[in-house]
């Protein structure tokens, strides 16, 4: 059966650009249809410093893969981006790492998961973070202003307005 899901990619290493649209090549060829996808925003490192920003990207995706299929899809598609991926403190889908944020050459996060809640050691869907990050949800709101966040039970332009991130965000295509 198919499912509805959203993803945003990230990348501060190497070339940005080409990073989001290697991921955006191999999500279409080996995880499912990419059914709409936001500008491209550049945003300042969030949860560390660094010099070079990203870009980040949302996308909306169509698979038959489970939720946890479509992770270990996602992990095997940064690997071959050149991803290095960390012990995880809070499950894979959320980014971090034991030793907090760093930069990548690819990040690829599950946001959503059709308006299934998933919470396991490996796992967490609707990502638990996206409500706090201004560079999630600017682009995620361009695809999907409508879309009910299965927790909190508000649209994407609802959580985009009680958001308090005060990074800096702008769209540049």
């Amino acid at each position: 059966m198919q499912q509805s899901v959203f993803l945003l990619l990230g990348s501060n290493r190497g070339d940005r650009e080409q990073n989001l649209l290697k991921a955006c090549a191999g999500i279409n060829q080996r995880i499912g249809r990419i059914l709409k996808s936001s500008s491209m925003y550049e945003s300042e490192p969030w949860g560390f410093e660094d010099s070079t920003s990203f870009y980040n990207q949302a996308l909306e995706i169509e698979t038959a893969l489970s939720a946890e299929d479509l992770l270990a899809m996602i992990h095997s598609i940064e690997k071959d981006l050149g991803r290095l991926r960390e012990v995880q403190a809070c499950g894979p889908s959320c980014g971090c790492s034991t030793k907090g944020y760093s930069s990548r050459t690819i990040d690829i996060d599950i946001l959503f998961y059709s308006s299934k809640i998933v919470f396991t050691e490996t796992l967490m869907i609707p990502h638990p973070r996206l409500h706090e990050r201004l560079f999630t949800l600017l682009p995620l709101d361009e695809i999907a202003p409508d879309h009910i966040h299965p927790v909190y039970r508000r649209t994407v332009s609802e959580l985009l307005k009680g958001c308090t991130d005060k990074g800096q965000v702008h769209r540049i295509s």
